[in-house]
């Protein structure tokens, strides 16, 4: 599930060629264009808007900035790369692929927008996030960020104390309940659908979590439209003012397909497959945050783009090394002939 927050004033598209194009203007894009843009590197974000917290009013457990309208701290990151000569492009992807590489042999790629536009890159950081996965029950979408939430650590401060409800959707579930556990003692596990051994049974009762097996069939708004609970196909109404769901969460790969970049699947979703710092198998091309990590926090989501962002100029300065050296010597063996 994405939500499209309001455009911003966008930058106008670098001509030439630039350093690196960061794709995706979240917490990881923009920390590792930061890191670029401070190593004096011309780089430029392309951001959708679409940023996966968008529907939440604040973010939380991230030191210093907790309780900050995740907006905000956007808006702030674009100002930042701004004031060190980065641009911030307000578009969607919808190419991005390998080019015939510079004369002296550097990697190029080409990267085209929905408008048309494109620009060429010699790196490039895949910074897009991941999408939601919500299951399809009536009325659950439209809490999703307040009512219904997914984490115990981003959202679970503001739910403490509330009547919980875990809407399972696998085994992740089974885990989630025994966090909300923690933050209430007035928690009900709707199976809906999903296995429960009898020993994860047992733990919930040894724990006071109730179990139900009946299917949810939608959720239940009260008059002022606010989550009042679920009605299971039985009819029966079990009143919660909160829904935790281990949502399926899935990297945002469209319009990356050129890069034949590696996916892996994890417990928690699917993903690029990366290595140290952000690197993948495609020479030239890096990722970070939730594309490859989809239980990374805003926190840490930031931390791999500064790494991926510093990696990248390491190697961006190696091969303009390697460009000077293959001048030098071409130009001895220019002057040897004469």
């Amino acid at each position: 599930m994405a939500v499209t927050t309001p455009a911003y004033e966008s930058d106008a598209l670098a001509e030439g060629t630039v350093d690196a194009v960061v794709i995706g203007g979240g917490a990881a894009g923009l920390n590792g264009a930061l890191i670029l843009a401070r190593s004096r590197r011309s780089v430029v974000v392309i951001d959708s808007g679409s940023p996966r917290n968008a529907p939440a009013e604040a973010v939380h457990g991230l030191i210093a900035l907790d309780g900050t309208p995740p907006p905000e701290i956007l808006r702030r990151g674009r100002e930042q790369v701004r004031q060190y000569g980065g641009r911030v492009v307000f578009g969607k992807v919808v190419s991005a692929e390998p080019a015939a590489p510079s004369a002296d042999g550097d990697l190029r790629f080409t990267v085209t927008l929905a408008d048309g536009r494109s620009i060429t890159a010699r790196r490039i950081l895949v910074a897009t996030g991941l999408t939601d996965v919500l299951p399809q029950v009536p009325g659950l979408a439209e809490h999703w960020g307040h009512s219904v939430v997914h984490c115990p650590y981003c959202h679970g401060w503001e739910v403490r104390d509330e009547p919980i409800g875990i809407l399972a959707t696998g085994p992740a579930s089974i885990g989630h309940a025994f966090l909300f556990r923690q933050l209430t003692e007035d928690l009900t596990y709707f199976t809906h659908g999903t296995d429960l051994d009898e020993d994860s049974r047992a733990r919930f009762a040894a724990r006071g979590i109730r179990v139900i097996d009946t299917p949810v069939t939608e959720v239940v708004n009260d008059e002022d439209g606010a989550l009042a609970g679920v009605r299971l196909a039985d009819g029966q109404v079990v009143t919660r003012r909160v829904l935790a769901v281990a949502a399926p969460m899935e990297a945002r790969t469209q319009g990356l397909e050129g890069l034949s970049l590696p996916v892996q699947d994890l417990p928690t979703g699917r993903g690029f497959a990366s290595g140290m710092a952000g690197t993948t198998e495609v020479p030239g091309v890096w990722v970070a945050g939730n594309v490859t990590d989809p239980v990374a926090q805003v926190g840490a989501s930031a931390a791999a783009g500064a790494l991926a962002g510093a990696d990248i100029n390491r190697m961006l300065a190696i091969a303009d090394t390697d460009a000077a050296l293959q001048k030098i010597a071409e130009g001895s063996a220019a002057a040897a002939t004469r």
